[in-house]
């Protein structure tokens, strides 16, 4: 029976929902907001008690009658449910929507109570999260298995199992760890998916005994009390009394398509198609927030004001459309939706992306046309943005020795990709070619996307996996070999210490390191002795496998690392396909025979490089070591970088440890994956072409990155004005007055008493900017401060006789 009929009927009160709603009441439209729960915004709602919410992205403007700002769960449910009350939006709780059907003008909308109503326009804007992930065995149901966390302390001296990898579940295992006994189960050898505060939070906590962690573990069986896990030594059983499964939601497909909406693709991530005003394929239909592609709140929130504002009949612009158009302006042309268009259509990478999705990663990325011969970027830059060719070529130069031999890459390809995993330099040079249009991405949002759009990652690691084939193995290899080795190549993932082979296994495969870096070692006289260090870029392996004898020693990894293992049929296939290759590996082969007998013969300088790593060094790009038997602690090296700096000094040259002469002093050592680039809300921190990590001026004093290092080089320090000479203060009043500390006197000379200062993150930028490089070093009387890149830490430690 139809009770009433509305114009504008909005399903889901979340962001995207309540601010659609807001604006419908503000102009006095006829409407209803449908939520199911008994409150609004349930995502948020189900967040753990006192979680943060950012309101990214910054450089967006937010359009609704609803406000939003960070802050907490609590902040931002509060002042929303305050001004639903005030705005008289029309909202019913616990009003399930089980069907829409109909057509534009006349929808009808049923009810889980068997209700019907009717509206000219229906908004979906339901989200996610009313479809969560079950855990996927016997049991998932069960009364003592649960999919959200509101209060870790509500919970005490239980023994609990979170389920899941992201930081939702780590967030959650680590509040809980405080008051009860903890596991957590990750069904990959690490927590790939976390921010890195909460990656060292778990790690602690797992090393302190307080988090118990089963890794490459997935459930098996759920009965009450207990949990049973597939492990590779076999099953394990988990005493329990509680399960908590973190294991994040799909889109409600059913429901969606039996609304008449079509999907792109049966991809299970894959996402509804809508036009540029969120219009599904059904007409009257629209689609907003984390089911159109944008979970971010800001974005949800614009959209819901928008789409009411299209129902209206009014042409606004999305907030984002100045935004790209003004990067579009080097097109000549102002036709966002043209520029879009013929992005998604010229490169196939992003041809299943939905067009909101598309919008987002483009407000994130550059535009460039270059001229024939631009030089994009330079072997062994530190730059690590991800390149799509829209229109033209480009050139990549293959041989550093050799600027004419090139290989094309033409319209719809990409480059770059490189940056996207290793930390690394890059290993050729790419010159424009003609025509040339560029979209540049940001590493986070290229990152961003594919952990949300597995096709696209598929394609990217498919393409990666051949070039680094062909890069790192077979440079002359024809394609469709290198296209065959690479469809039966697996991408491996290691955590720190974990083997990737064993001395006197059977040789099956060759890894290529992709990410992090590995240890070479041999058992010597009872103890492990360390042959060789390898970054990313090199391979292991290959020894058995040319020789058919067993692994001559064990290889595990130095740090977290990911490498595309080669099984041996496939490798031996791409031996006899390219001729070069079997010299070459050969030649390599008996390099490391020798490397490894010189090292066997030393083994103090496998004892530094064991060290080195041990101190967080093979992650490193660059980092200051101390010869201590050099060192006469005058520590110029301290006052050099404070004088550099404006008086604030970003190296502790006391701090630290040391191994025979060998002392690493607390300093940045500019990572290959920079831990505090991880979760830095303004994006104030930044790695230039020379490979230096530095903050920016954009540094809003969060402390994330200083609660993020591993190695305690970041600190919060108040900004510090540039010292002058006694003359200049005097009789200019440039300065701070020799010999008073800063925090006297405010940064323009008119700071009121008592008003503190905002403090910003500093930390070590290797005198980026300075001429002779880092002034540690040069300030140095003796030459025992010294900067080294991972490579050389072979050279360096068979230098260095053990004491």
């Amino acid at each position: 029976m139809t009770e009433a009929r509305y114009r504008i009927a909005v399903i889901g009160a979340g962001p995207a929902g309540l601010s659609a709603a807001g604006r419908a009441a503000a102009r006095g439209v006829p409407h209803i907001l449908l939520e199911r729960a008994d409150h609004a915004s349930d995502t948020i709602y189900k967040y753990q008690k006192g979680k943060f919410v950012m309101a990214t992205p910054d450089i967006l403007p937010l359009r609704s009658d609803l406000s939003f700002a960070a802050g907490s769960r609590e902040q931002i449910l509060g002042a929303w449910n305050d001004e639903i009350a005030k705005t008289g939006l029309n909202i019913r709780y616990n009003a399930e929507v089980v069907g829409v059907s109909g057509s534009k003008g006349d929808f009808r909308i049923k009810l889980g109570n068997g209700e019907e109503l009717q509206a000219e326009h229906v908004i979906l804007s339901i989200g996610l999260q009313g479809n969560i992930n079950k855990v996927p065995c016997e049991g998932a149901d069960l009364p003592f298995v649960q999919y959200q966390l509101d209060d870790p302390e509500e919970y005490a001296d239980e023994r609990i199992v979170v389920i899941g990898a992201g930081d939702s579940a780590i967030e959650n295992a680590v509040a809980l760890s405080k008051q009860n006994t903890v596991s957590i189960v990750n069904r990959r050898g690490e927590f790939a998916r976390a921010k890195q505060g909460n990656l060292n939070a778990v790690t602690a906590g797992i090393e302190a005994g307080t988090i118990t962690g089963y890794f490459n573990a997935s459930p098996a069986k759920i009965e009450p009390g207990k949990l049973t896990l597939n492990t590779a030594d076999g099953n394990a059983i988990v005493e329990c009394d509680r399960i908590i499964a973190r294991l994040g939601a799909t889109a409600p497909r059913k429901f969606i398509e039996s609304c008449g909406v079509v999907f792109p693709s049966k991809d299970a991530s894959a996402l509804p198609e809508v036009s540029a005003q969120y219009e599904s394929n059904v007409p009257g239909l629209y689609i907003i927030g984390a089911l159109a592609g944008y979970p971010l709140i800001k974005q949800a929130m614009n959209q819901g004001f928008e789409t009411v504002e299209f129902i209206l009949g009014n042409a606004v612009k999305p907030a984002d459309e100045p935004l790209l158009a003004e990067k579009f302006k080097v097109l000549g042309t102002n036709d966002v939706d043209a520029v879009l268009a013929t992005i998604r259509s010229n490169v196939p990478l992003f041809s299943e992306l939905n067009p909101l999705v598309l919008r987002e990663l483009i407000l994130d990325s550059e535009v460039h046309v270059p001229r024939k011969n631009d030089v994009v970027f330079n072997r062994n830059d530190y730059s690590n943005s991800f390149f799509s060719i829209v229109q033209g070529n480009v050139l990549i130069q293959i041989d550093p020795e050799d600027p004419k031999k090139v290989v094309t890459l033409g319209q719809g390809e990409f480059f770059g990709e490189m940056g996207l995993i290793s930390g690394r330099r890059r290993t050729a040079t790419i010159l424009a070619g003609d025509n040339c249009v560029l979209v540049e991405t940001s590493r986070r949002s290229m990152l961003k996307l594919l952990a949300s759009a597995p096709p696209v990652r598929r394609v990217l690691d498919r393409t990666a996996a051949e070039r680094q084939i062909q890069r790192n193995l077979a440079p002359n290899a024809p394609r469709e070999v290198l296209r065959s080795v690479a469809d039966v190549a697996e991408f491996k993932f290691f955590a720190p210490n974990q083997t990737l082979f064993e001395e006197g296994d059977k040789g099956d495969a060759l890894h290529i390191i992709r990410t992090g870096s590995v240890l070479v070692q041999r058992r010597i006289g009872g103890r492990d002795v360390v042959l060789s260090y390898l970054a990313a870029g090199n391979y292991v392996g290959e020894m058995a496998l040319l020789s058919d004898l067993p692994r001559s020693a064990t290889v595990r990894a130095a740090v977290a690392t990911e490498t595309i293992s080669i099984p041996a049929e496939a490798f031996r296939n791409l031996v006899d396909n390219a001729p070069t290759l079997k010299a070459e590996l050969e030649n390599t082969f008996r390099s490391r025979i020798m490397q490894n007998e010189r090292a066997q013969n030393q083994p103090e300088a496998g004892s530094i490089i064991q060290f080195l790593v041990e101190q967080g060094v093979g992650e490193a790009t660059d980092v200051l070591l101390i010869d201590e038997s050099l060192c006469v602690r005058c520590d110029n090296c301290e006052k050099a970088c404070a004088d550099t700096h404006s008086g604030v000094s970003r190296l502790d040259r006391e701090a630290g440890p040391t191994f025979a002469s060998i002392h690493v002093p607390t300093s940045c050592r500019h990572c290959e994956h920079p831990h505090c680039m991880s979760d830095c809300p303004p994006d104030a921190i930044h790695r230039s072409r020379g490979g230096e990590v530095f903050i920016s001026d954009a540094c809003i004093g969060c402390g994330n990155c200083e609660r993020n290092c591993p190695y305690g080089v970041i600190r919060m320090a108040q900004p510090q004005q540039e010292r002058g000479g006694l003359l200049s203060w005097l009789f200019f009043g440039l300065g701070r007055e020799p010999g008073v500390e800063d925090d006297h006197h405010a940064d323009d000379g008119k700071k009121k008493a008592g008003e503190p200062k905002r403090k910003q993150a500093v930390k070590c930028d290797m005198c980026k900017d300075q001429r002779g490089g880092p002034a540690c070093v040069r300030a140095c009387p003796t030459g025992a401060a010294i900067r080294v890149s991972p490579e050389q830490f072979l050279s360096l430690a068979s230098l260095v006789k053990e004491q």
